[in-house]
């Protein structure tokens, strides 16, 4: 399966991103913490060549800690780059990121020639409140949808450091299935690319298979779903999901399932581990 979604803004965004690289020195990639496979951009790494590269695996508070530690090890073995686990509205982890781009130039006189960084990532993935919180200030949109960013900005960050702001990208098919649904999952991708109740039964299986003690909690079943369809009319059942005649309403449950894995009501959970990378 190909899910084809690659808007004209953002045909337009890789374009300027191809034209302003040769004046950046450092690239800033924001990641999903949940899914750093997926949502990791090949065309990132094409457009940015050798420059070194800062992959922040964002909404950490919403992964799997365990997980999220195996992801940071396994991405700084690559050559130039470093990577930090953060959430971007935590001033703490703003102030960390800001030590590792300095650090990745240590021998340069900030005060005449300033670090210029690139902030890139899939859209929906957290570059917007990152950036506000950089500055203390709204610089950039902000709304819980993806691409909402549809116009680089420049902004001067302090000490040395010059930041672009890039609409969100992604590559213009996903030829792996998983990946997609990973994207659609986390709500990188617009509802209308795919058809919620499918994602919602592949999050239900993942679910049954990965996190089961999270669902036996979060909806109080006795007994666990035997299945993504079982779970689906639970989920409806409990929350009051019917139609006339008593029938489940499953749109209605999907949505709720993937509202609650979206939003962190269901616990911590991570969709990819590093271990997964060659399947």
């Amino acid at each position: 399966m190909m899910i084809h979604w690659y808007p004209g803004h953002m045909n337009k965004a890789r374009k300027e991103i191809q034209a302003a690289m040769p004046h950046i020195d450092l690239v800033i990639e924001v990641m999903d913490a949940r899914i750093p496979f997926s949502s990791e951009n090949p065309l990132i790494a094409e457009l940015r060549g050798t420059r070194p590269v800062i992959k922040v695996l964002n909404k950490s508070d919403l992964a799997d800690p365990k997980i999220t530690k195996a992801w940071l090890g396994y991405l700084m073995k690559e050559q130039n780059v470093k990577a930090q686990a953060m959430m971007a509205n935590e001033i703490r982890s703003i102030r960390k990121l800001l030590s590792l781009c300095r650090s990745a130039f240590p021998e340069r006189n900030l005060k005449t020639k300033p670090i210029r960084v690139m902030i890139l990532g899939v859209p929906n993935a957290g570059k917007s409140t990152l950036i506000n919180t950089l500055l203390g200030r709204i610089v950039a949109k902000v709304r819980d949808e993806p691409a909402v960013t549809q116009h680089q900005q420049q902004v001067n960050l302090g000490n040395g450091i010059f930041l672009n702001d890039t609409p969100g990208i992604l590559w213009p098919k996903f030829e792996n299935k998983r990946s997609g649904l990973h994207l659609a999952m986390t709500g990188a991708i617009k509802s209308t690319a795919m058809d919620p109740e499918d994602v919602a039964v592949f999050a239900a299986e993942f679910l049954l298979n990965t996190y089961p003690e999270m669902l036996m909690v979060r909806y109080k079943f006795k007994t666990l779903p035997e299945d993504a369809t079982a779970l689906l009319e639970e989920v409806g059942r409990k929350r009051g999901c019917l139609r006339t005649g008593g029938i489940i309403d499953i749109q209605q449950a999907s949505t709720i399932l993937l509202t609650d894995l979206r939003t962190g009501a269901l616990g911590r959970i991570s969709l990819e581990t590093p271990e997964m990378m060659n399947v």
